[in-house]
Parts: structure tokens; C-alpha cells; sequence
């Protein structure tokens, strides 16, 4: 399996900022760890190894990417501007400097984004932020209204980084066009307490006609034994 590891200096974030690659060819997967975690995390996880087959043939290239979620919304010591803002200095590290790597590395147009709990939260986040350059959403156990690390404080960046706000305000017709031609999954465990964060978003998410699947799984299911069930049963798109 190739496997490569990048680093550079972030003019984004203005920091050092380290990812791993996983396959050659195939569609580009965008996957982020769960909260406050690392870009080997997936892979300590087992998760790589369980998806050898698809990376190995070609099907998929994965991007983990690392976290700044420590200096944003779990920052308790910084305003809640402050942290909004270090999430949208992380939203342009994505679009501007991730994104483009994995094109010029892959010419596949075909993009993912893929996360677990917290990291359901940044799949989510970014791929209704960007639907011009993301195809599909595969979120499991995630959050999807971040007003709760805000105190119920807003602006402009956390309005615009919070699903369950921006969703039901979106008017633009060429947006909303491209949000309709989303792939948009949602898993979610019944007794997981995020639950309602899942049932909120479907549900505003039909009402302005975009399309999406949440599948309720049985039990809590807020584990990587059954994220890596949900990855394989998902990935391809099938349910």
C-alpha cells in the first residue's frame, strides 16, 4: 500500500501542519480524526487496513488530515470569536493547501469527506461549506451545531461553520443546486446521545430539497469498532 507523509509550514494557520496519504489512484477521501485528534489516528485505529482493498486497487486515495481543534472550538480559554476564527484559518487550510495537493497528486475529480464523531462534524462542515469541490458526505456520529462550544455566542464565523444555522438560510439557487448533487450519509447510533443533532440536520436538509440518507444504527455505536463498520458499508455509496 503507498503510503507517504507531508509536512509544511501553513500560511493559513501559520504553523507546521502534517497529513499522511494512503493509496495512488481512485477517488480523493478527505478524512479527519475525531476531536482533537491526530492524522494517524485512522490508521492507529486500524481503519486503513480494514479499507487495504479499496486503496490497494486503486479505488481510493485517502488524505487524513491532522486537527487545530484544540486552538478552536475546544480552546475554553479563548473567546468564542477567537475560536471560530482559528476554525476559518483551518477552513483555508483545507480549500487552499489540502485540496490542492491532492489534485495535483490525482487528477480523479471524485471527493469525499469522511468523519467520526468530531471529525463528522468537519466532514460535514466543510463539504456544505464547499459542494463545488466535495461529491460526497459520509458522517457518523457527529455533531452538527457547534453553538454549543460558543456559549450561544455568534458571528460571522461560527454562523458560517455551523451546519444546523447556514442550512436553512440558503437561498442562492447555483448553491443550492450544487448542495442537491451532494451524496450526503449519516449514521448514527439510536442511544447516542448526538442523535438529535442527525435528526435536525436530515430534516433541514429536505427542506430545502438536498437530498440525504441518516441511518440509525442500533445501540450507542459510538465506537471505532463500529465506525469501521459504517466506513465499509458506506464507502461505495450502497446501504
Amino acid at each position: 500500500m503507498n503510503r507517504e507523509y507531508h509536512r509544511w509550514h501553513s500560511p493559513s494557520l501559520n504553523r507546521d501542519m502534517e497529513l499522511l496519504v494512503f493509496g495512488h489512484a481512485g477517488a480523493r477521501v478527505l478524512v479527519f480524526p475525531t476531536s482533537q485528534g491526530k492524522y494517524y489516528e485512522w490508521e492507529d485505529r486500524g481503519i486503513m487496513g480494514a479499507l487495504h482493498e479499496h486503496i490497494e486497487r486503486g479505488w481510493l486515495q485517502i488524505y487524513c488530515v491532522d486537527s487545530v481543534d484544540a486552538e478552536s472550538w475546544y480552546a475554553s480559554w479563548a473567546h468564542p470569536s477567537g475560536r471560530a476564527y482559528r476554525h476559518q484559518q483551518y477552513d483555508d487550510y483545507l480549500y487552499h493547501e489540502v485540496l490542492p495537493l491532492s489534485v495535483k497528486k490525482n487528477s480523479n475529480p471524485f471527493l469525499m469527506t469522511v468523519g467520526a464523531s468530531f471529525g463528522a462534524y468537519h466532514a460535514m462542515n466543510f463539504g456544505l461549506k464547499h459542494p463545488e469541490k466535495v461529491d460526497r458526505i459520509l458522517a457518523f456520529s457527529g455533531l452538527y451545531d457547534i453553538r454549543g462550544f460558543t456559549g450561544g455566542y455568534s458571528d460571522n464565523n461560527v454562523y458560517h461553520n455551523n451546519p444546523i444555522q447556514f442550512i436553512p438560510n440558503e437561498h442562492d439557487e447555483t448553491r443550492l443546486r450544487l448542495l442537491r448533487h451532494l451524496d450526503i450519509i449519516m449514521a448514527v447510533g439510536r442511544e447516542d446521545r448526538l442523535l438529535r443533532h442527525s435528526q435536525a440536520l436530515t430534516a433541514a436538509l429536505w427542506a430545502k430539497g438536498i437530498g440525504n440518507a441518516l441511518r440509525e444504527w442500533d445501540g450507542w455505536s459510538h465506537d471505532w469498532p463500529y465506525w469501521q463498520k459504517m466506513i465499509l458499508t458506506y464507502i461505495s455509496g450502497h446501504d
